[in-house]
């Protein structure tokens, strides 16, 4: 898919972040991916986004992140925007320069196999090991490293990510940079409970880079992200129940301001039942919400985070499903 269908796919298109489906072993229960991925495939979503937080990219084997990747590729067709997460965990046997230049290396062998695979586009983790560089000298590594992932000739969609999770704060000159690279298609924001942030990002693409996409990952602002000006999303609350937030966006997008305000206020009330704390725990409600809804049985709602789920959570999870009558 060129750079200009990418965009098209993106802009007002509702791309989830994914999880894998487990067993309480740890490893991926097939049938409930291959369950999982024909189910979502169906839904009114422009593509999925794999090895993101949500599916716990930087922590899988390789293996196992081609065989996500590969079932993505099989049921999403070539009609649908397949987004791969990419970045690395730091290797601590590694220090000073030579962690970080190993890093990227792992980093780009991670594009490089998303590419190959059949990925479209790349979402690039904040590069937060960079934190260890001198001041003088982060600004210009984030920008390199951007750079380089962008000769790999797919779009890219960076990302704006709170600290908490693993983000870094990128300056106003850092965007402005990484915003005028060609390959950009967007940025996914990301910042959770900063609310000026989110304004002061929204604001710079608004007067500078217009053609560029603000593509909301604020699943506690989804709503509120659009009013500021973003045109698509890419969400781990669209994981589940990903029709209503379609609809909220094109409620938007056709300024039909009653049906948004309505819809809106019914996702929000799904994500503050579901992105709490312990905020990571949201992996494994997004799991419980599929099974709940039937797509995947209770034996794969697990995550490699190992947090359990007890019977008063799951029970909220399925008031809030009817409360808010998702769909």
């Amino acid at each position: 898919m060129n750079h200009y269908r990418v965009r098209q796919a993106l802009e007002w298109g509702l791309i989830p972040a994914v999880p894998v489906p487990r067993t309480r072993e740890g490893r991926i229960h097939l049938q409930a991916q291959e369950a999982y991925a024909r189910y979502l495939a169906a839904q009114s979503i422009a593509g999925v986004a794999v090895w993101a937080h949500t599916g716990r990219g930087l922590h899988m084997a390789r293996s196992e992140r081609m065989a996500v990747l590969e079932q993505w590729r099989t049921a999403l067709g070539e009609s649908k925007l397949l987004v791969a997460g990419v970045g690395a965990l730091p290797d601590p046997r590694w220090l000073g320069v030579s962690r970080i230049s190993q890093w990227k290396q792992e980093s780009l062998a991670m594009a490089t196999d998303a590419i190959q695979g059949g990925a479209d586009a790349l979402l690039v983790f904040p590069p937060a090991l960079f934190r260890e560089l001198p001041d003088a000298e982060l600004d210009q590594a984030i920008v390199e490293y951007h750079l380089e992932l962008s000769k790999l000739g797919v779009p890219l969609i960076l990302f704006y990510l709170y600290d908490e999770a693993g983000g870094i704060a990128y300056s106003a000159e850092v965007l402005r940079a990484l915003l005028s690279l060609e390959m950009t298609a967007g940025i996914k924001m990301a910042t959770l409970d900063s609310v000026m942030t989110l304004q002061d990002v929204s604001t710079l693409i608004a007067d500078e880079f217009p053609e560029r996409l603000l593509i909301t990952g604020e699943d506690r602002m989804f709503g509120y992200s659009l009013m500021r000006g973003a045109r698509g999303a890419l969400v781990g609350l669209g994981a589940a129940f990903p029709n209503i937030q379609h609809d909220l966006m094109r409620a938007y997008a056709a300024k039909d301001f009653e049906r948004f305000m309505e819809l809106s206020g019914r996702v929000d009330g799904y994500a503050e039942s579901t992105f709490i704390r312990p905020m990571d725990k949201y992996i494994l409600r997004m799991l419980w919400c599929l099974a709940l809804s039937g797509v995947i049985p209770e034996e794969a709602a697990n995550d490699l985070a190992g947090y359990r789920m007890d019977r008063q959570e799951i029970a909220s999870l399925r008031r809030a499903i009817e409360r808010y009558r998702l769909y």
